[in-house]
């Protein structure tokens, strides 16, 4: 399998420890980078201030809930640049909302998932989006 590059957007840091430890533990993905608001997902993308030289990610993790921009601005940013829309937008959230469930798919994001309060419901939940997106769906590729 060739190496994928996933960007975790999540400010909570509980959150951000559980991911990627499913993540990790299944050693399929070789490269997570994380950022905690929405500005960062943004300069990690346009590769601005700390983030030049960065490779642009195969898929995104994009909470709903962030400081400075929203999940939702910034999922209205990538769906709406061509050189960023087609990298698949997972929002993974614990808005239950069906305003964000509604906005996010108006928004074009791949797909909505809340996440689950316990522990191992949570570490299933991020398996099984790692078994769906990386196992089972075809990536479009990199650009060179």
């Amino acid at each position: 399998m060739e190496s994928i590059h996933v960007l975790l957007v999540e400010d909570n840091e509980g959150d951000i420890v559980l991911t990627m430890e499913a993540l990790e533990e299944r050693k399929v993905i070789n490269n997570i980078s994380v950022v905690k608001d929405g500005k960062e997902a943004l300069d990690f993308l346009y590769e601005t201030d700390k983030f030049k030289g960065r490779k642009l990610p195969d898929l995104i993790l994009l909470d709903v809930n962030l400081p400075k921009k929203s999940g939702h601005e910034v999922l209205q940013t990538i769906k709406s640049d061509d050189s960023l829309k087609r990298i698949p937008v997972i929002m993974l959230t614990t808005s239950s909302s069906e305003r964000d469930v509604k906005m996010s798919y108006e928004n074009h994001a791949n797909c909505y998932i809340t996440k689950p309060v316990e522990v191992d419901q949570f570490l299933q939940a991020i398996t099984s989006i790692e078994s769906f997106w990386l196992s089972i769906v075809t990536l479009p590729k990199k650009s060179k």
